[in-house]
């Protein structure tokens, strides 16, 4: 295991591997010590003929197993370099899931979007229920497959196919019928279409699941899209925040703190402070930097108007400081300079080729694709390991029961048997408040208050006592030292008052205190 060190060369290029929503699809490329991540995600961008970039990002794993989103603005070397350097990978992903799709200018982005939601209904995060399951599966397969032909297509013709978390016979047979009987004749783009009509308007639409807990403990998952910040136990929503109610994002440790003014009626507004538990102070400053990201992008009429945002600092420490990078989505959609003729879309049929004997064919837009994903490195994410989900085997649930979240190395090999058991109890805050939960909202503040308190003791205290020992050794030196510089500050008539009126007093109080009481 070879970790980058000081004395890598300026000029040797570093050599990385780019993982496309298709699993199958791999890019392999280099870049300088000195460039700048936007460099390598327009080149990512530029490979695939996408214009409106700004939707997509790419993310890595640090050697903590910490997710990242690769910063445009900085050097791609100072965020990986604490990276295995033989073993460095990127996802290309998207990172801000536009709220409805075909605002997009150009049908190659549409298809990206559509990638991206087939992985998330694939991996857990594109929540739904049964019948919404069967059809958003129905419409993969007639993209995938084609129109139902019976010399094909027998049997249980999907079993071998992976299209879900948790593919249920039952489902399954759902998902058949309809593709059977009611997508005949429909081709690849028009099913992408509704599928895309169809989940985007879900509510967890966007929504990457980030493990925290709330004031009771209870896990809890978080999730961020353009509609605000949301809160899920197990598969229920259980809060929405939106931007508008949202006042200010921070977060102290690991604790992701959210400021938020909640309309009680049409003339009583009540401002509320909410906080949530992350595993570790990484992930916590992770769920912060993709909030406020996910929030300037959509909120913000321009990239200028986007202010700096600091936050988690203390008395010794300036705190984490972010910097917006790129265009807002408001300049994307009123930007007037794409007059191409849209190109065509090169499709991939990945279920196909997991359902057949032939070898895999890449993709024209495939610059070297590796053999399988076993010689890549398994770099697991695991932004859940304190508060991880129980996974046993023996017990089988239903999919649509529980709102997984999935690293990005089990992205590729999914358990057959991959079940959540989460609390079923109520959450921080409830979306209505009643007559009866008064109390409970004001023990919860109360817990809040004596936690924000004592933070700030520890982060003054220290700082206090601190300051008043070196004020004190800075008065022994002025007053008992025989240097002749001090010597004539100390004959300055403010300072020989101070010696003789309290100085000296003090310095007496304090011998006959402690040293000569010890002599008797």
């Amino acid at each position: 295991m070879m970790k980058f060190g000081s004395k890598h060369s300026g000029n040797a290029p570093i050599k990385c591997t780019v993982r496309l929503l298709d699993d199958t699809q791999l890019l392999d490329t280099e870049f300088q010590i000195n460039e700048k991540g936007s460099s390598l995600i327009n080149r990512v961008c530029e490979q695939l003929d996408l214009i409106e970039k700004d939707y997509f990002g790419l993310r890595y794993v640090d050697s903590k197993r910490q997710r990242h989103w690769l910063e445009p603005s900085k050097s791609i070397f100072k965020q990986i370099r604490d990276m295995e350097a033989d073993n460095i990978l990127f996802s290309f992903r998207v990172k801000f899931y536009p709220p409805n799709p075909f605002r997009l200018k150009e049908d190659i982005t549409r298809y990206q979007i559509y990638l991206q939601l087939k992985r998330d209904l694939l991996h857990g995060r594109l929540y739904c229920n049964t019948s919404e399951a069967a059809l958003l599966g129905a419409y993969i397969l007639q993209a995938e497959l084609g129109d139902f032909n019976p010399e094909e297509h027998i049997d249980n013709y999907v079993n071998e196919l992976k299209i879900l978390l948790k593919q249920t016979l039952q489902l399954e047979e759902k998902i058949m019928e309809i593709h059977k009987n009611d997508l005949k004749g429909k081709t690849a783009a028009e099913v992408e279409t509704l599928f895309l009509k169809k989940a985007c308007v879900l509510d967890t639409y966007g929504v990457d699941p980030h493990a925290v807990k709330d004031q009771r403990g209870n896990q809890l998952y978080l999730g961020i899209n353009h509609t605000g910040i949301l809160t899920f136990q197990g598969s229920k929503k259980m809060n929405h925040f939106s931007w508008s109610q949202v006042q200010k994002i921070n977060f102290e440790g690991k604790m992701f703190i959210i400021h938020v003014i909640l309309n009680e009626d049409q003339r009583i507004k009540k401002k509320q402070t909410i906080g949530f538990k992350c595993p570790r102070g990484s992930s916590c400053r992770h769920v912060w930097k993709c909030a406020v990201e996910q929030m300037l992008f959509f909120t913000f009429p321009s990239s200028s108007d986007v202010p700096n945002v600091v936050s988690g600092g203390g008395f010794f420490s300036w705190g984490t400081k972010f910097k917006y990078s790129g265009r807002v989505e408001r300049e994307i959609l009123e930007d007037l300079t794409i007059t191409r003729e849209s190109p065509s879309v090169t499709r991939v049929g990945s279920l196909r080729r997991k359902s057949s004997s032939e070898p895999v064919t890449p993709s024209n837009i495939v610059i070297n694709q590796v053999a399988g994903f076993n010689s890549l490195p398994r770099l697991l994410t695991n932004t859940n390991e304190e508060y991880n989900s129980s996974i046993d085997s023996s017990t089988q649930i239903d999919n649509s029961s529980v709102l997984e979240t999935l690293l990005e190395g089990q992205e590729i090999t999914t358990p057959k048997n991959f079940t959540t058991t989460v609390t079923d109890s109520s959450s921080l805050i409830q979306s209505v408040p009643n007559q009866h939960s008064g109390q409970k909202h004001l023990e919860t503040m109360a817990n809040q208050n004596s936690r924000s308190s004592l933070t700030i003791l520890r982060q003054t205290l220290l700082p206090i006592v601190f300051a008043l020992f070196m004020i004190l050794m800075v008065v022994i030196i002025l007053l008992e030292s025989d240097f002749d510089i001090i010597a004539t500050i100390r004959k300055a008539p403010e300072i020989a008052d101070f010696k003789k009126n309290y100085y000296e007093p003090g310095k007496e109080f304090l011998m006959r205190r402690f040293i000569r009481s010890k002599t008797f």
